[in-house]
């Protein structure tokens, strides 16, 4: 396949989210709902990408707890090639990290999706996922929801999000309770 023909890299979306919409701080509320089949679903993620994009308060606590971490994912997250949009970070010393910022983010983000590659996936970062998804960045989203009402905290689409049509591509739904739904920007 020549570089023409070579699809353009996809920016897919991933988060734990409760029933109420809260995806903050899921490391306090979804670890009863994770099971094997919650576990292949966020490994085939992985094993679909070879990238990372976040933003700044997600790279501050992931650099903070993988680069010394013995979790059995540690080696995967340290040697993943990651991309930070961050208006307030300097620099990103973390293994394999690159700092977007600039006049022209979105300019730069289409750049990298426009190298060869598999996806790049985020996990987290919603602010930043608003933010792609208004400029057209965002190509799927894979949702966990979980049969919690957490009741506070950051929710991934808060009330100013602007209408954005979604398209439905699958959905699954685990033992614990736990839906896997996969979305798509609808064309309209």
């Amino acid at each position: 396949m020549t570089t023409a023909e070579t699809p353009a890299r996809r920016i897919v979306a991933n988060f734990f989210l409760s029933l109420d919409g809260v995806a903050e701080s899921p490391d306090k509320w979804q670890f009863p709902y994770f099971n094997d089949e919650m576990g292949e679903a966020v490994s085939a993620g992985f094993a679909a990408s070879d990238a990372l994009l976040m933003g700044g308060t997600l790279y501050r606590e992931w650099s903070e707890y993988w680069p010394t971490s013995t979790d059995e994912f540690a080696g995967v997250m340290n040697s993943t090639p990651k991309y930070v949009v961050s208006r307030t970070l300097d620099r990103a010393d973390w293994s394999n990290s690159t700092l977007i910022r600039g006049d022209d983010v979105a300019g730069q983000i289409r750049e990298l999706k426009a190298r060869p590659g598999k996806d790049i996936a985020m996990s987290g970062s919603a602010t930043l996922t608003r933010w792609l998804l208004g400029q057209g960045l965002v190509d799927e989203m894979h949702l966990l929801v979980h049969p919690i009402l957490v009741g506070s905290g950051r929710r991934l689409f808060e009330d100013d999000t602007p209408r954005q049509p979604l398209e439905l591509v699958s959905s699954q739904p685990f033992s614990t309770g736990v839906v896997h739904l996969t979305y798509r920007p609808a064309r309209t």
